[in-house]
């Protein structure tokens, strides 16, 4: 409903927030800001698009932000999927750094 918002503490929430549900966690970001910004059934939906992306729902997918367009809903979605492809990343990158040391 409004434009020009600046919304990068609620991408950042959520790109942090899934990255904490694979394991991965940075010191110099306060995880608060996550409790504070993702509601419960964002968080919901968010666990389980990034961990059992088979067990979304078109349900689920309503649920969360009835208020936002779909542009915007997609938009999170693809924020959700790219975060889970660093976090794979990250671990092969890990597994590989182990092997050759």
């Amino acid at each position: 409903m409004h434009c020009g918002v600046d919304t990068s503490v609620l991408r950042r929430a959520i790109w942090n927030y899934v990255h904490c549900i694979f394991g991965i966690r940075y010191d110099d970001y306060d995880y608060g800001e996550v409790n504070q910004l993702l509601e419960r059934s964002l968080k919901i939906y968010i666990k389980t698009v990034a961990c059992y992306p088979e067990k979304t729902t078109k349900r689920m997918y309503a649920q969360f932000w009835r208020h936002f367009k779909h542009s915007e809903k997609v938009h999170v979605n693809l924020l959700l999927l790219e975060a889970r492809l660093q976090a794979a990343l990250l671990y092969a990158l890990r597994a590989v750094t182990r092997y050759m040391t």
